[in-house]
């Protein structure tokens, strides 16, 4: 049985990569009370990698706990508490849960060089599937096998490799146990059965690291440990709180937005743009490319992503909007905010300005060699045609996505869910409805990577019976954006008949010029 009482409250340290927030929820989903503090994203001791110290980010929430209890907060009302991270981001730690190296990011672009292959039956295999410059990728990318061969010493003393939300998890609790929701990396995990890899899976031929270098996976809902007295004295957190597992921030945004189920879609217009589906039978949307554990036990978030999507906002802002900067320091707004008169002022489709958002490549769609690109160019084009097409560009590779998904899943999207700090912009919710002829909502709070998980926590102490009651009781529709029908029409003509076209054709194009001029190496 629910218990409808307000007086619950639950605690959620989210730590994305460019802040940390100490967030409070009710049993209905409302925001409490939050607490941000700003990080910096990372360091770069040469070109291309992206370090942050490990104690930096603890120091960090510590901070962010500290500022959140100056707001009055009454702690006996806090029954239990989550964490959600940036996805990929890794610690090596002794054994005493001491980083011995600063943490390498996601975004790093180091490369382990293998001096040998997998073996005949895997080289073999992977050359017959196709595979093998993705297997390749995956080598050259895992943070283990760099610190193995450029940092050996480290990698020996390491006790545990670890992300993260495992780092916080060790830190608040003393417990060696991560959530199977928050393996969304470069480590042997079965992303089928949400678990460390069988012996004789290739991955553990792929990556130079050992079992025991692992933590203890916990499935999300479940619980973790409890407040150590030394957490509760750095944090103010009370001590011996239950911690319970909840998933990556990914995973948790999805839930926070309500997407539980199949015949909803998740966007999140972030650094990072992705299309999610929830499913409860393994899907992989491009082949070979697995789902990520979903914020609910047993399930799937079968996803595709743009590297870097609405990063692509920043760029623009930082190459173009020099006028929106300056207004923006005079009026005191953020100038991403005064963005929307830019596309207000193009009719949708750009005037023929059309943009295959590809300014990151994948590993397998797209390809390594991808790059993006613009075309339709005329005279009558401006910055804001420009702008415009970036948003459009966007949500038409978001559609792709989705209808991969559709199509490997089976199932029918009938409804879009938007998060993300993109989500902000009524014009960019506008295109995305327009173009994928969907009603598209924005949740009823901004912080839906914090809410996922602190539906993780209700329902790990019993405080909602089940995920479906839980986001029932706490995810609520915000506004909504019908699709413009005439709009979509053209979309639709647009996406179908030029925009499904362009990576195909630039395709060769792209491998000629990373063959001429080595970039994307």
């Amino acid at each position: 049985m629910t218990i409808n009482n307000n007086s619950e409250w639950l605690l959620v340290i989210d730590n994305g990569t460019q802040s940390v927030r100490a967030l409070v929820f009710d049993l209905q989903g409302q925001l409490i009370a939050k607490s941000k503090i700003k990080l910096t994203p990372y360091v770069s001791p040469q070109p291309g990698r992206c370090e942050q110290d490990g104690n930096y980010y603890w120091q960090k929430l510590c901070e962010a706990c500290q500022l959140l209890w100056q707001q009055g907060i009454d702690k006996s009302r806090i029954k239990a508490m989550s964490v959600t991270t940036q996805r990929g981001t890794m610690l090596p730690l002794d054994a005493d849960g001491e980083p011995l190296r600063p943490a390498i990011l996601w975004l790093d672009q180091r490369k382990y060089r293998p001096n040998t292959g997998m073996g005949w039956f895997w080289d073999n295999s992977f050359k017959l599937l196709g595979l093998t410059e993705t297997i390749d990728t995956f080598r050259q990318k895992a943070q283990p096998n760099w610190i193995y061969q450029a940092e050996r010493e480290i990698w020996d003393k390491t006790h545990k490799f670890t992300f993260l939300s495992g780092f916080f998890h060790h830190r608040l609790t003393g417990e060696w146990a991560d959530s199977s929701g928050s393996q969304v990396g470069y480590l042997p995990f079965d992303y089928k059965k949400h678990k460390w890899a069988s012996d004789l899976d290739w991955k553990w031929r792929a990556l130079h690291i050992k079992p025991e270098q692992l933590l203890q996976l916990v499935k999300p809902g479940t619980r973790i440990g409890q407040v150590t007295a030394q957490a509760a004295e750095q944090t103010g957190i009370p001590e011996d709180l239950p911690v319970i597992a909840a998933a990556a921030d990914k995973a948790c945004e999805v839930l926070g937005s309500g997407g539980q189920s199949s015949e909803i879609g998740c966007l999140s217009f972030g650094t990072t743009a992705t299309i999610n589906v929830t499913m409860s039978k393994y899907v992989e949307a491009v082949r070979f490319l697995p789902p990520y554990p979903s914020a609910i036990a047993g399930s799937y978030c079968s996803e595709v992503m743009l590297y870097r999507g609405f990063w692509m906002v920043s760029w623009f802002k930082d190459q173009f909007a020099h006028l929106e900067q300056i207004k923006a320091e005079q009026t005191g707004v953020e100038a991403e905010s005064l963005f929307d008169e830019l596309v207000n002022s193009v009719p949708p489709g750009s005037m023929g300005l059309m943009l295959q958002p590809y300014w990151g490549p994948g590993v397998k769609q797209p390809g390594p060699e991808a790059k993006g690109a613009v075309i339709g160019f005329g005279d009558v084009h401006t910055r804001a045609h420009l702008y415009r097409a970036i948003l459009e560009g966007l949500a038409f590779g978001l559609r792709e996505g989705l209808e991969a998904i559709e199509k490997r899943s089976g199932y029918k999207i009938s409804e879009l869910r938007v998060s993300g700090g993109g989500s902000q912009s009524d014009a960019a919710m506008q295109i995305a409805a327009d173009i994928f002829g969907l009603p598209a909502f924005r949740p009823h709070t901004y912080e839906t990577s914090g809410l996922g998980a602190a539906i993780d926590a209700a329902v790990g102490i019993g405080l909602h019976d089940s995920f479906t009651e839980a986001v029932q009781a706490m995810v609520h529709k915000g506004q909504c954006f019908e699709p413009n029908p005439t709009h979509h029409q053209m979309y639709d003509k647009l996406y179908n008949q030029v925009y499904l076209d362009i990576y195909k054709k630039l395709q060769p194009l792209y491998a000629k010029i990373r063959e001429i001029t080595c970039y994307p190496e």
